[in-house]
């Protein structure tokens, strides 16, 4: 069930994972709504034109043929960037599984940040770099593309990744390579709007 907080602004509770913590210029922390978040955003930058866009849930089919809904936020930095991201949720409502976003002009056309946004998620999910077989969890074709997160489920100071929407454990990520023992390897961490 994913969490629900209020927004200071508007007082509309919203779903958690749409809710921005803001700090005043006096220190003070409130909880903005995207959508309120955005406004302020763009009356501080001046954006005189800037319509938060709102986007309903995406179904897509992964490489194995199981279908992944997408939700979206936007959040407007400044007077040149605008975030479109798209997400999973888990099971407690939090974003998880496959995340990616894109960077676009605020005073563009949503709709083909949107569409771009499209492309990027489609490639994500067309895409497969682990199998799980009789030995575990194996590596397909000596890449692996994912994101690295914090281990909040088994709270520990080590990261886990993501990979194929999947959260998979640093110790089981260390058994995946032990395959590859005494292989060179290039570890390249790049920004998550970039693509992979």
């Amino acid at each position: 069930m994913t969490s629900r907080a209020t927004c200071a602004e508007c007082g509309i509770p919203t779903a958690s994972y749409e809710a921005v913590e803001v700090t005043t210029d006096g220190g003070a922390c409130r909880l903005l709504c995207s959508r309120c978040f955005n406004k302020e955003m763009a009356e501080r930058a001046g954006l005189r034109r800037f319509e938060h866009p709102r986007f309903v849930p995406v179904r897509l089919h992964d490489a194995d043929g199981v279908a992944h809904e997408f939700h979206f936020r936007t959040l407007l930095f400044g007077d040149d960037r605008l975030s479109l991201e798209a997400f999973e949720l888990e099971s407690d409502g939090d974003p998880g599984g496959f995340k990616v976003h894109v960077l676009g002009d605020p005073n563009g056309d949503p709709f083909a940040l949107l569409a771009k946004l499209v492309g990027k998620m489609r490639r994500l999910v067309s895409m497969k770099h682990v199998r799980n077989d009789s030995a575990g969890l194996q590596i397909i074709d000596q890449t692996v593309r994912g994101r690295v997160e914090w281990d909040h489920v088994e709270n520990a100071n080590t990261p886990c990744v993501v990979v194929d929407g999947k959260r998979i454990s640093w110790d089981d990520f260390g058994a995946m390579l032990m395959a590859f023992e005494g292989w060179q390897f290039k570890l390249e961490l790049r920004d998550p709007g970039d693509e992979i």
